[in-house]
């Protein structure tokens, strides 16, 4: 509908706004945030009690498997030459408890594309922070791996909002798989949000398959320099409201 205004979080919004809240906006996301951590603790407490669900289920280790295509070595080259160790490794991570979290949910989803966004979505939070959302320079890079392999315009904007709809509360299958996914996934390795849905054995796995290399440290300080340079945007948001750096340091890994 010509004049309205794009969905919160997705490519078109985050390019309009830079990625900068309205009061509305920041009101909308208070009760996704309130439900996270309630959910959370709830979650949290029935690991600790041995009564998640995960240890019901079983994950067969073959899903996580990283699919192999132009798009996704083209992905997957991007991210060795600009993420640090640490943050390259927690792009692993994602994609492999996003498409872990997809198989128990009976999502079908796009593993290549959810691969590509997984590797490209933090692209923006390895340099130096700008006055916009960091995840329009991830989709920039995204653009541009799209355009090298000759990928279609729907599966480029697929990508392309996913990432940067990634770091938005309450992102939820409605929004399309690879941004549910990529979403899920996310959580899982930066607050342990729905760890308790997954097999212990997945979570291990994956761990040790990619080294967290004290990981929370510098993921928190990466989301601290995003904060301050974009005060009205969704990393503050999220540093304010969702307590955003204890959530981290409680996430049930080490490192």
């Amino acid at each position: 509908m010509p004049g309205s205004t794009p969905q919160l979080g997705t490519h078109a919004w985050t390019a309009c706004t830079g990625g900068r809240l309205t009061r509305s906006e920041v009101r909308g996301l208070l009760w996704p945030i309130a439900r996270a951590h309630a959910v959370n603790a709830a979650g949290r407490f029935a690991m600790a009690a041995g009564l998640n669900s995960g240890r019901r289920t079983r994950v067969d280790p073959c899903v996580l498997i990283t699919p192999s295509s132009v798009l996704t070595r083209a992905a997957e080259e991007q991210a060795q030459q600009r993420l640090s160790p640490t943050l390259l490794n927690h792009s692993y991570r994602t994609y492999a408890f996003g498409v872990a979290l997809g198989t128990l949910e009976d999502i079908d989803v796009d593993r290549e594309l959810l691969f590509a966004a997984a590797m490209l979505h933090d692209i923006g939070l390895a340099g130096p922070a700008q006055p916009v959302d960091f995840t329009l320079a991830s989709a920039r890079v995204a653009r541009d791996v799209a355009e090298q392999v000759g990928l279609s315009t729907a599966a480029t904007e697929t990508v392309r909002s996913a990432i940067t709809m990634h770091h938005s509360p309450g992102v939820t299958p409605a929004d399309g798989a690879v941004a549910y996914l990529l979403s899920a996934g996310a959580g899982v390795d930066v607050m342990g949000l729905r760890s308790w849905k997954l097999p212990a054995d997945i979570l291990a796995r994956t761990v040790l398959e990619r080294p967290r290399i004290a990981f929370k440290r510098e993921f928190a300080d990466a989301f601290r320099a995003e904060a301050a340079a974009v005060p009205s945007g969704r990393a503050r948001l999220l540093r304010r409201y969702g307590a955003f750096d204890l959530a981290i340091k409680l996430a049930p890994f080490r490192g």
